[in-house]
Formats: structure tokens, sequence, C-alpha cells
């Protein structure tokens, strides 16, 4: 068996006032999920548990990022977290920044390759 891609989602999600990087975070990996009624375990008669999700996180400050509470998002399958350097933070005139985080979210399953 190998593990073979469905589905790739993307996200994107911000911290307006707070500097808050897993906020960000969490809210464009539900961009990326929440949009989308995705029927994939069915589609190929598995269940939900099997999915493997890759989660790809871009943010300035990859360091600020609790993977631990964005794995709490997936409400099965099998998550992991990656977080890069990426995203934006938009300077604010006074003082502080604007967070942008931007989410990849990769749906796989073990099948065996078509022949």
């Amino acid at each position: 068996m190998a593990k073979t891609r469905v589905l790739v989602e993307f996200g994107m999600g911000t911290s307006l006032r707070r500097e808050d990087y897993t906020e960000a975070a969490r809210r464009a990996i539900k961009d990326a999920l929440w949009h989308n009624s995705v029927n994939m375990s069915e589609l190929f008669d598995f269940h939900k548990e099997d999915m493997i999700i890759d989660a790809e996180i871009g943010v300035q400050k990859p360091e600020s990022v609790d993977k631990n509470a964005l794995l709490e998002i997936f409400p099965y399958g099998q998550p992991s977290i990656r977080v890069v350097e990426g995203g934006l933070n938009i300077d604010k005139p006074h003082s502080g920044c604007t967070v942008i985080a931007n989410a990849a979210v990769v749906v796989s399953f073990d099948m065996e390759a078509a022949e």
C-alpha cells in the first residue's frame, strides 16, 4: 500500500489585533476545511479515521504557533501539522501588526496503486 493524495484545500486566517499566530493558523485551517463538504472517505470506501491529514501552515513566526492546539481542530482522521515561515505581518499605523497565516491541508489514504 502507498500513501495516495486525494485532496488539497487552501485557507487563510488572521489575527487582527492580538498578534496571535496560533489563532491565525487555526482560522486558516478552518477556512480550508469548513468551506467544503468533502466525502472522500465514503468515495473510496474508507472510514473517516483512515484519512491521513497533512496540514502545512505558513506564518512569519513559526515558533509562536502551538501545534497541539491546531490538532484539536480535526474531528477525525490522522492529522499532522507542519509550521513553516510564510504568511504576512502587516504593520499597523501606531503599533503592532496584523498576522496573516496560510494553510494547505492535504488528505491522503493508504491505497494500492492502480495498475
